[in-house]
């Protein structure tokens, strides 16, 4: 059995920064993909980044020539997927979802995994 965990949501002033962190843990051989969506108020759950395997990034359009700077990094050694997140707008009050993807054993099918969601709330 797989463990995805988040941390790092809260309150914060717009223009402000934020870290998000997602921890896989338990039984599995391989993390492949693992990547950071969010929901806010009302709306469906969105593509924030994605970072595969061998560090290889991409960003959901959305994200892209906004005014809030997002990077995604991971660590291998320690399972871990982190969303660092500058000038924080109120637009980006929502609830971050960390996504994990691998493979329990060679023999076993690939799993697709959330965590439980961190609020962000970005006041004006």
């Amino acid at each position: 059995q797989v463990q995805v965990v988040e941390s790092g949501g809260g309150l914060v002033q717009a223009g402000g920064s934020l870290r998000l962190s997602c921890a896989a843990s338990g039984r599995f051989f391989s993390i492949n993909g693992m990547g950071w969506y969010r929901q806010a108020p009302g709306k469906q759950r969105d593509l924030v980044a994605r970072i595969d395997g061998g560090g290889g990034t991409y960003y959901a359009d959305s994200v892209q020539g906004r005014v809030t700077i997002s990077k995604i990094s991971r660590d291998n050694a320690k399972n871990t997927v982190y969303l660092q997140m500058n000038s924080l707008e109120p637009e980006d009050t929502a609830v971050y979802y960390c996504n994990v993807r691998g493979y329990y054993s060679v023999r076993e099918p690939a799993f697709d995994l959330w965590g439980q969601g961190t609020q962000i709330t970005v006041s004006s």
